[in-house]
């Protein structure tokens, strides 16, 4: 997989976790839907990583 899709990926990822959580998981547990946002905030600086990885400075 090259850069731009593990990017696209990843980014996907926490947009979806984010959705998930404060439109559905949010009815069950708060605290689960809280701690689903905290892993999406913690993806796009990696993705950026990634999405960065090998282009030289």
């Amino acid at each position: 997989m090259d850069r731009k899709k593990a990017y696209f990926w990843m980014m996907g990822t926490c947009i979806g976790l984010i959705v998930l959580a404060w439109n559905v998981v949010r009815f069950f547990s708060v605290p689960l839907a809280v701690g689903m946002s905290v892993v999406a905030a913690l993806i796009p600086p990696a993705a950026v990583i990634v999405g960065n990885w090998g282009n030289g400075g």
